[in-house]
């Protein structure tokens, strides 16, 4: 090597440096405006949705039952603002590499696309010494350990349940003003922001593995569980919430259907059996409460096409983080971290588009019950999330199935007793036959995994 080489002057240093440089913007050039097209299409996006909601309201009466349609489209348009202009951005960072530039500047778009600040992934913390490092717990622990996790999750979920039929279902009154709250969006927001508030904790308070999922994917599953909670909560105006519980049960269904259509999934004669028999209790369900002495639930088309709307929306949320799992083996807490603050972003954007901050907050100035009420479900709720991953974690998904599935039952009893829901005879026969499928199938997938188990010992031992 000459010396020349080892020790560059100070004007080959210069020469390489501007060299670089011109090669780093070279894609911007290209496409000229970047950053200015993606604050356009934010500008058009905002502006045609204004457009198109102001078009809606003419055509949709704000006050009728069909109301949901309106605030539906509202909440797609609010979202769409947010998706597109950060579509736009994606594209033009992945077409030119632009995240592989140098500085801080770039370090959240590298975040955005890559799911790390830092271009190189360290492996440490995927060692099999550190996999390996488990506590081992006597019976009396593991037994401990299951107890709080089963009191965290019904004493999490039955709150939440009774405390979201109480926001959306009741009256609220101040002196003489009685009224009802509307905006589900703001329920959403304000659950979604605890909950990334308790993830964000509990990932700085504690080791996780170096996080590479992109963060733009979390935007998917993001959306369709907004949406899908959205749907819920509207869906409480329309029907019961014991309705709401049982359809919720039957999302196995859906998640079929769209295994089937979508990934060509094959499924086993025992879910087919126990899908059908979960059809048969929610048939028979639905025909049992119809005679609600306060009238307040009777299942209309539109509760039936919100609980629907919810049921897709929730499967193709499992589908998809299932996915993310897989392909980016992200840690669970770091998954609820990420689709919370997208479903932030998303339903902010959206609630400041239709006023439903301003709403939302007149609201609580009027009835500070409110208030109680909405910290209250977003704690549950966010806590009740915190105890699915460590449940799971802990004592598989068999575990947390029944501990749920025992929670809905549960919800449906503490409903009735709460707010005085009527359930003929047939409508607690529908509650027993579809609790009765979702155990029967428990058991029947238990027992498979088992003789698969044996059949691959006793292949391993012929070998």
């Amino acid at each position: 090597m000459t010396r020349a080489e080892m020790y560059p002057s100070s004007a080959t240093v210069s020469g390489d440096l501007e060299e670089k440089k011109r090669k780093q913007p070279a894609g911007l050039a290209k496409d000229g405006g970047g950053g200015a097209l993606v604050v356009t299409t934010g500008i058009a996006t905002w502006v045609v949705s204004l457009i198109i909601s102001n078009a809606a309201r003419v055509i949709i009466d704000e006050n009728g039952e069909t109301a949901w349609i309106l605030r539906f489209i509202f909440t797609v348009l609010g979202y769409a603002t947010v998706f597109l202009p950060c579509y736009v951005l994606i594209h033009l960072s992945q077409r030119h590499n632009l995240h592989t530039l140098g500085g801080c500047q770039w370090r959240l778009l590298r975040l955005i696309l890559t799911g790390t600040t830092s271009e190189v992934v360290a492996e440490s913390d995927l060692s099999p010494a550190r996999l390996s490092n488990t506590n081992v717990q006597t019976l009396y622990q593991k037994a401990l350990s299951l107890f709080y996790c089963c009191a965290g999750l019904q004493v999490s979920y039955l709150l939440w349940g009774i405390l979201q039929e109480k926001i959306m279902t009741r009256e609220y009154t101040d002196g003489d003003r009685i009224e009802r709250f509307t905006d589900s969006q703001f329920l959403v927001f304000v659950n979604r922001i605890l909950a990334f508030l308790f993830s964000g904790i509990y990932l700085l308070l504690t080791h996780q593995n170096v996080h590479r999922t992109p963060l733009y994917k979390y935007s998917f599953c993001s959306v369709s569980n907004t949406l899908s909670s959205w749907c819920q909560y509207e869906a409480l105006k329309f029907v019961s919430f014991p309705t709401q519980v049982l359809a919720k049960s039957a999302k196995v269904i859906p998640v079929m259907l769209m295994g089937k259509l979508v990934s060509r999934t094959q499924y086993k004669n025992y879910e087919y059996a126990t899908a059908l028999l979960i059809s048969v209790g929610m048939t028979a369900f639905l025909l049992g409460t119809g005679g609600d002495k306060k009238g307040n639930n009777v299942t209309t088309v539109s509760g039936a096409v919100l609980l629907c709307g919810y049921l897709i929306f929730d499967s193709f949320t499992a589908n998809w983080q299932s996915a993310l799992f897989k392909d980016h083996k992200p840690s669970s807490v770091q998954m609820m971290c990420g689709v919370n603050l997208m479903s932030c972003l998303f339903t902010s954007a959206s609630l400041i588009q239709q006023g439903g901050f301003f709403y939302s907050l007149s609201f609580a100035a009027r009835h500070p019950i409110f208030i109680m009420d909405c910290l209250l479900t977003a704690v549950s709720s966010a806590s009740g999330q915190l105890f699915i991953f460590a449940t799971i974690s802990k004592f598989g998904p068999v575990v947390f199935t029944i501990i749920m599935t025992v929670r809905q039952g549960l919800s449906i009893l503490l409903s009735c007793l709460l707010y005085q829901h009527h359930l003929s005879s047939l409508g607690i026969l529908g509650v027993f036959i579809v609790f009765l499928a979702i155990f029967l199938r428990m058991y029947y997938a238990q027992q498979h995994r088992k003789r698969k188990l044996e059949e691959n010992e006793i292949s391993a031992g012929k070998v």
